[in-house]
């Protein structure tokens, strides 16, 4: 983790426009300004193309996907590649029904993603290897690691499939990252804030490598030392000591 990319979010405060899922707005939103970053979610078709241009990274989530979201996405991510800012690529429950799977190909066709993130049933079904999953949850086991590469050459992308251990592969190289608490499997949108909070993170000038193991490690940290609080009794009580922690300095998450 390169704590001075934490820094520089919260010195820059970048604008992170999100075309998220309905069901996560709130949460994402408050955990991001948690972190450093200024959040936006103009999911309007009409809207998009001139948000993302005043934006400083832009985040396509397809959790609750619509036909005029995936129009607001294609516009959005045009723009974001136009401009150079980031674009990071949630493809939540792709594998579950033709519509999403059909949709990210469309995605992935017009907008190039600086970097894919999703657990290890989604992105094994955008380079079509055997995994099982249940709706928007992956239950497969095998190598997460050859997953998370051939995304990365596929798409010539960062990939980033999140688990108990998050593989991190820029195609060149694959790191992990052991940080987390099990907790986060139990509140709806923990990954979908991770993209946010990612993307802020990719705004910075630092390498990509430590960009993105920078965001996936500090968010395990402040996981883990949210859930160790004395108020934690379940997956309720967690999520407004978790955002606190999402405030904090790297150093007073370490060793917690």
């Amino acid at each position: 983790m390169n704590p001075t990319i934490i820094k520089s979010v919260r010195e820059k405060t970048p604008l992170i426009h999100h075309l998220t899922n309905q069901v996560v707005m709130n949460f994402t939103a408050n955990g991001l300004l948690a972190f450093g970053g200024a959040p936006v979610m103009a999911k309007a078709e009409e809207e998009a193309k001139d948000m993302a241009s005043i934006a400083d990274g832009l985040l396509i989530n397809i959790g609750t996907l619509t036909a005029k979201d995936l129009d607001a996405m294609i516009f959005a991510g045009k723009k974001a590649n136009e401009k150079g800012i980031p674009v990071v690529l949630d493809p939540v429950g792709v594998a579950a029904t033709t519509f999403r799977t059909t949709a990210v190909k469309q995605i992935l066709k017009e907008v190039k993603p600086t970097a894919i993130k999703g657990n290890a049933g989604e992105l094994a079904q955008l380079v079509d290897i055997p995994w099982q999953t249940k709706g928007v949850e992956s239950l497969g086991e095998g190598n997460v690691e050859d997953i998370a590469r051939s995304v990365a050459l596929e798409y010539k992308t960062t990939a980033v499939v999140t688990g108990k251990i998050d593989i991190i592969c820029t195609g060149k190289s694959c790191m992990e990252n052991h940080t987390g608490h099990p907790i986060l499997a139990k509140v709806t949108g923990a990954g979908c804030l991770l993209g946010s909070i990612l993307t802020a993170c990719l705004t910075t000038d630092d390498p990509i490598e430590e960009q993105v193991l920078t965001a996936v490690h500090f968010y395990g940290l402040a996981a883990s030392h949210a859930a160790a609080s004395p108020s934690v009794n379940g997956s309720g009580t967690f999520i407004a000591p978790f955002i606190d922690a999402l405030s904090l300095e790297p150093e007073q998450l370490e060793g917690k």
